[in-house]
């Protein structure tokens, strides 16, 4: 509930709210309010403004999960957690979700041909948990993806196989499969 409420938001209203009674109680002559408006109000102001200016919003889910898929969620890997919590909440400070691993990968050469994440998804694939990253990917195709499928899987950690499909309109599909066969032998 928290994770979706934006930091930036939270100071840009009480900052705003202290702010304004900082100015009235000046223009009644309430010193003491006056002074807590202003040395309060202004920096929580000024500080939410910073965070709204360096906000990463939230990728959004483009299907809904459904409770046989959050059951598998006990499944998942450290790693696929982590990356579901991180990308599906507030960040600030960043240019892009996953903006060093995509560097790492060698997918990010400049601002501009980095790919966007647009999307995530959770379903089942053959029983095993699937976190399904899609990317707005114009200047990177498949077989450039699929030339780094090992290394991602390395990065992304043990138990996991990498999945790298073509999607719609320069959108790559990127999922990420916990592997069973680990689990089974």
């Amino acid at each position: 509930m928290l994770r979706k409420i934006p930091l930036a938001a939270v100071g840009l209203t009480v900052g705003g709210i202290l702010t304004v009674v900082g100015f009235y109680a000046y223009a009644v002559g309430m010193n003491t309010l006056n002074l807590a408006g202003f040395f309060y109000g202004i920096p929580l102001l000024l500080g939410g403004l910073a965070l709204k200016a360096s906000e990463l919003k939230p990728v959004p889910y483009t299907k809904e999960t459904t409770p046989e898929v959050k059951e598998l969620r006990s499944q998942a890997t450290p790693t696929q957690e982590q990356l579901r919590k991180d990308v599906t909440r507030f960040r600030y400070g960043q240019e892009a979700h996953l903006d060093e691993s995509l560097a790492k990968f060698g997918l990010s050469p400049t601002d501009e041909e980095r790919p966007i994440l647009v999307g995530l998804q959770e379903y089942s694939r053959d029983g095993a948990y699937t976190l399904l990253m899609e990317f707005y990917s114009p200047f990177f195709n498949l077989e450039q993806w699929q030339e780094r499928r090992e290394k991602i899987e390395k990065f992304f950690g043990p138990d996991i196989k990498a999945e790298i499909t073509e999607g719609e309109e320069s959108k790559i599909d990127l999922a990420l499969i916990k592997d069973l066969a680990l689990i089974k032998s």
